[in-house]
């Protein structure tokens, strides 16, 4: 059965389905890689086919460039799932590409999707059929591909990085489906305005099959109650509940943190709070925020600013206490604090100088004159003898007298910094050390 050029089965599809652009110029957004003058576009243009991977988040096109790069080039187009498949779909998929050049005399771009799920040894699988040119091969991933895939697959193909669409991208998606009288929905005669249109495309947050989805369900709703435009109350109904794409544990989760940690460092309380809120809106986990908080105080601000761990530590027990929404303000009291507070990585570069002497000196024995002597038998041993008591020596500091292990010189691994109270410690270490070199003279 056809309606309007299409079969029925086909207009019982999502919209998101329906859409996918069959030509390279219905392809929207990716103008980085997809201008003219540019390698992949020109390479789809001549068919110049070579294998590549698609690293990208959801939504941003990834499949259906696969398929467009298949039909610019006339070579058959044969997907499979990392997540469904194994080495015994990779050897069937690669038995039937072979059959097509044998037949057709045509190519095969054979596109995998979640790559990064395959294992080592399925990844391997492709290596001598992309070597011998019996498939083209084209990845798909969200995750990092130098993380998630092997060296000699990268080796073999070209990484090309999509990125999020933009709001004004999603916004012509919107105005495509709409107007789209065979795919879309043009004969529901479905209308919004532009503001409605903004709230759509910044809740999508740079997915377009987010965006067609959701906007799908409100064109049912609307025509449900029979109306054409899609309300305030519609879009709110619909849109309410989405959180920003996130990625627990994924690249895009360590971006966000190294983005949060990065900002208080550089001392930009603004953009340190905007990363809080993006992170906290995306799901993320509060304890686990409030750990990072508190490790950044140590690590960045130190003894610069002692008062900062403890403001660290008050906002994470403040946020157990009260829970969310109460405890998230506790959080962002602390970033700024610790994006406004004196900086010095002392404290971490010292404690990193000494684990690494600590694990390479081996174990070393303490001095003799540095250990307890709570019994005769120690006492006898000469355990803490000579040792000197600091309170009983001229400004309760034994001048001269050495600390670390005897088969270990002196180690200087605490240098405090010219900001906050470590110019105060910095004067007191060197008073210190002088107080030493007269004794020793």
């Amino acid at each position: 059965m056809y309606q309007n050029g299409l079969m029925f089965d086909d207009l019982t599809k999502p919209l998101a389905d329906r859409m996918r652009p069959q030509t390279l110029s219905d392809y929207i957004g990716q103008h980085h890689i997809l201008s003219a003058g540019k390698p992949l576009y020109e390479a789809i243009l001549s068919g110049r086919l070579h294998s590549m991977i698609f690293w990208g988040p959801p939504g941003t096109g990834k499949t259906t460039l696969a398929r467009l790069i298949a039909q610019h080039s006339d070579a058959e187009f044969m997907p499979i799932s990392a997540v469904l498949s194994g080495v015994k779909e990779i050897r069937s998929a690669v038995s039937a590409a072979q059959k097509i050049q044998q037949e057709k005399n045509k190519r095969t771009v054979l596109f995998v999707d979640e790559v990064h799920r395959f294992n080592k040894s399925q990844q391997d699988a492709f290596l001598p059929h992309v070597e011998d040119g019996t498939i083209y091969f084209v990845g798909a991933t969200t995750e990092n591909p130098s993380f998630a895939l092997n060296n000699a697959l990268l080796s073999r193909a070209r990484v090309y990085v999509l990125n999020s669409l933009t709001q004004e991208d999603l916004k012509v998606v919107i105005d495509q489906a709409l107007n789209d009288k065979i795919k879309g929905l043009g004969n529901m005669d479905i209308t919004m305005s532009d503001s409605i249109k903004q709230q759509f495309a910044e809740s999508a947050d740079g997915d377009a099959r987010k965006l067609l989805n959701l906007l799908e369900l409100a064109a049912e709703l609307t025509n449900a109650k029979g109306n054409t435009e899609i309300t305030g109350d519609c879009a709110k109904e619909v849109l309410s509940g989405g959180v920003r794409r996130f990625d627990n544990q994924g690249e895009e989760f360590y971006n966000q943190i190294s983005a949060l940690h990065k900002s208080v460092r550089g001392s930009a309380p603004d953009a340190a709070l905007y990363w809080l809120c993006r992170m906290m809106d995306g799901g993320c986990d509060l304890a686990y925020l409030a750990r990072r908080i508190v490790r950044m105080a140590s690590e960045d601000i130190g003894n610069a600013d002692p008062r900062a761990l403890q403001i660290a530590i008050n906002a994470w027990e403040a946020q157990e206490r009260l829970g969310s929404p109460e405890g998230e303000l506790s959080l962002a009291q602390a970033i700024i604090y610790l994006a406004c507070a004196p900086k010095s990585n002392a404290v971490y570069k010292a404690y990193n100088a000494a684990k690494m002497d600590a694990k390479q000196s081996g174990s070393l024995s303490v001095p003799v004159h540095l250990r307890n002597a709570p019994t005769k038998l120690m006492q006898s041993l000469d355990y803490g003898k000579h040792y000197r008591y600091a309170h009983d020596e001229p400004e309760a500091y034994a001048a001269g007298e050495n600390y670390f292990p005897d088969q270990l010189s002196p180690v200087r691994y605490y240098t405090p910094v010219d900001r906050g109270l470590e110019i105060k410690i910095k004067e007191k270490l060197k008073h210190l050390k002088d107080l030493d070199e007269q004794y020793l003279d």
